[in-house]
């Protein structure tokens, strides 16, 4: 049984705590599915997301905003549980009627002449990508940054040769518990059923004991069974021992 002060993932306990599950993620970070798959094995604890862009997606979690948060690595693990989930895809990022539109992939190596933009340094993804439009240069995002913000008069063709980035969860490493526990099994592909979900482990109440059938209207005796067949007089005699008749 779960201490009194520790949360549970028993919706039938009156006495439980309240908690609500509040994650974070950046841009590029599509949750959709891990919601509705919690949401549907446990609907009794709310869960609420956010978006955070790359400089709070660790600040959410030292300032107790979000339980966990989709980060996009590298990160400063100190303190910190991260578990890598994916790699991304890199694209290039030019203003609309540039020569990269014709191709479907486009490699690094024939971009040298190109005036390359750091996201970071213009404030944001979003900003940088209206920078681009604006024909200032060109930007090298994952691929899902770009759909996400989807800024108009701008092409955006796969990038060969340069290092994609990588989607990982991270939460405190003094703040693990059952709920979270679980939330990572979710996002880790783990069935309902497993033995490492927490809300599988969850102590189901021990069915009463099957009544005896022999022991209805005995008295708790073997009730005797009706014998088909007579007994065999001969049965454990030897050979020539039943005595023979006169003729």
């Amino acid at each position: 049984m779960p201490a009194e002060d520790e949360p549970t993932l028993d919706p039938a306990a009156p006495d439980s705590p309240p908690r609500e599950l509040r994650f974070a993620y950046v841009a590029g970070v599509t949750p959709g599915k891990w919601v509705r798959r919690w949401q549907e094995r446990m609907p009794h604890v709310p869960v609420r997301s956010f978006m955070s862009d790359g400089g709070s997606q660790l600040s959410v979690l030292r300032d107790g905003s979000a339980d966990l948060s989709f980060v996009r690595l590298p990160v400063e693990r100190e303190g910190l549980n991260v578990i890598p989930l994916y790699e991304e895809q890199p694209v290039v990022v030019a203003p609309k009627g540039h020569e990269i539109s014709v191709f479907e992939d486009v490699a690094l190596e024939d971009l040298a002449e190109e005036t390359f933009l750091d996201a970071d340094e213009l404030g944001g993804a979003e900003i940088a990508l209206q920078v681009v439009a604006s024909g200032a240069g060109l930007l090298i995002l994952p691929m899902s940054v770009a759909r996400h913000f989807n800024v108009k008069d701008t092409v955006a063709r796969r990038l060969t040769g340069a290092p994609g980035t990588q989607i990982a969860l991270a939460w405190p490493s003094d703040a693990t518990d059952d709920v979270i526990e679980e939330f990572i099994g979710i996002v880790r592909g783990r069935t309902a059923q497993s033995s490492r979900q927490p809300s599988a482990r969850q102590e189901k109440p021990k069915k009463a004991p099957k009544p005896d059938r022999r022991d209805a209207g005995t008295g708790g005796q073997k009730p005797k069974v009706a014998q088909r067949y007579a007994p065999n007089p001969d049965k454990g005699r030897g050979r020539g021992s039943r005595k023979k008749g006169r003729r």
